[in-house]
């Protein structure tokens, strides 16, 4: 599995790069950045400040693109190695170890890049107080490295995350994995061609109900799959249920699963500590399901309970009974 320990930090990166990153849902980058086209779909991303961890998760997808950028370079050694100065003078350094040349101008040049823009806000899951700067720098594949983009030892940094003073549960972070892997990772932020179809006609069979809370604000409510609709490719009528923003995405990572006999929820340990969550293991759905949608959420339960036997649950029966298949 690989991992990266990426720079997210306002001024962090050279001068005129414009990066528009936000921690919990995005990082950009460009070719210019060593390691640049290494990042792939399924790898975990890591994002500090230069200070501490702030949050990991799963890269969902890579955007790329063209654009052109211009770059500073050292007006002594034409090296790109170019530094600016908040406070002291002259305004611009040259990082090469050899130049060192300081200057108040720097050299500026235009070049075509490629542009990457990851996303992984699905599996995010805040780190701040876990790890500090020097223990993250310990944990990379190369320790003396200064590159925006640096490989993480993954089994020692997951140790050093789960075992730490602060232990961060991860499980999260192999769920988002495994769904990515299985054609499923960006169900919760990507709109896909029918999507408003499929959220009409279903506001037209349930009303502006969440199928696991009940009422709610229409513009709250989104289209859930029941199933992989990346590997599947179509929208089933009966593949579909309402869900608020909050629970289609742990419903996704299978954070929340519905036990197909009962009709009622079942949560994963971790999210049992929150209260407004917990309160929902055991409850029974709020809308009328029919075969079709059992026969959709068995599947989901296969996946994210295999070794959870549905009739080891104990029943609690809902009020609402299913309509006929």
């Amino acid at each position: 599995m690989a991992a990266w320990l990426v720079l997210a930090k306002a001024g962090s990166k050279r001068i005129s790069e414009g990066y528009d990153d936000n921690p919990a849902t995005h990082y950009s980058w460009d070719s210019t950045v060593p390691n640049h086209a290494t990042l792939k779909v399924g790898d975990v991303i890591a994002l500090w400040d230069g200070t501490e961890l702030l949050g990991l998760s799963v890269i969902e997808d890579i955007e790329t693109g063209q654009a052109e950028k211009e770059t500073p370079y050292c007006l002594k050694c034409e090296r790109a190695d170019v530094a600016e100065r908040k406070r002291k003078l002259p305004r611009f350094v040259c990082w090469n170890q050899v130049c060192k040349h300081e200057d108040d101008k720097a050299g500026w040049k235009t070049k075509q890049v490629i542009t990457y823009r990851s996303r992984h806000e699905a599996g995010w899951i805040d780190a701040r107080g876990t790890l500090s700067a020097p223990q993250l720098r310990a944990l990379c594949v190369r320790q003396a490295s200064q590159n925006s983009l640096r490989e993480l030892r993954w089994n020692d940094f997951h140790h050093a995350l789960t075992h730490g003073g602060v232990p961060l549960p991860l499980r999260v972070i192999d769920t988002t994995q495994q769904v990515i892997a299985q054609g499923h990772g960006t169900a919760t932020i990507r709109v896909r061609k029918g999507q408003p179809a499929f959220r009409k006609h279903l506001l037209e069979v349930f009303g502006e109900v969440c199928a696991f809370t009940g009422p709610a604000p229409v513009q709250a409510l989104e289209a859930a799959h029941l199933y992989s609709y990346a590997a599947n490719g179509k929208h089933h009528k009966g593949g579909g249920l309402l869900l608020r923003r909050d629970l289609h995405r742990l419903f996704d990572l299978g954070l929340i699963a519905v036990n197909p006999q009962t009709k009622t929820l079942h949560l994963a340990d971790e999210l049992k500590k929150y209260p407004d969550y917990a309160r929902l293991h055991g409850a029974p759905l709020t809308v009328a399901v029919t075969g079709e949608h059992v026969k959709w959420l068995t599947k989901h339960w296969d996946m994210h309970r295999p070794h959870t036997s549905v009739s080891a649950i104990p029943h609690q029966p809902s009020p609402i009974k299913s309509l006929p298949a």
